[in-house]
């Protein structure tokens, strides 16, 4: 089932419950899978790895979202946010550990025979390719930061 009609269904069940905040996100995907499809160049068909960046995208834009209000101490604004944060995660693939992820980057790292803070374009570049869909960039930079120091 594509992640259009899985929106779609969710999106029917949201309206029967009366849940705004899952109605909103789930909105919110749907907006997004239609933009993309509707841009220049584009097919009719997202394939799975464009539906990952979506979903990923819209998870960072709310957590964004979420944390400006938190430093602003707007707890009521953040926690929606966060709501949506819930809701999105539900269609990405289960997210690794910090714990996986440095243990992926570290093999990456002795692998290529990297050190250094200078090869730190190489490493990310790899381990972004490794690691897509199962953890966000940030995650991945910091780890590679702290391992290659």
């Amino acid at each position: 089932m594509s992640l259009e009609t899985q929106i779609m269904d969710e999106m029917k069940n949201a309206m029967r419950a009366k849940d705004t905040v899952a109605l909103e996100a789930l909105r919110a995907i749907k907006s997004g899978i239609i933009l993309a499809k509707t841009e220049a160049g584009a097919s009719d068909t997202l394939s799975a790895e464009d539906e990952i960046k979506l979903l990923q995208r819209l998870v960072k834009q709310r957590k964004d979202s979420a944390n400006i209000y938190t430093e602003q101490n707007r707890a009521d604004l953040a926690a929606p946010e966060l709501a949506q944060v819930a809701v999105i995660e539900k269609f990405l693939p289960a997210q690794l550990s910090e714990e996986e992820v440095e243990a992926t980057v570290a093999k990456i790292i002795t692998e290529g025979g990297f050190s250094g803070m200078a090869s730190m374009g190489q490493v990310m570049g790899k381990a972004s390719a490794a690691l897509a869909g199962k953890t966000d960039g940030k995650t991945i930079s910091t780890i590679v930061k702290k391992l290659l120091t």
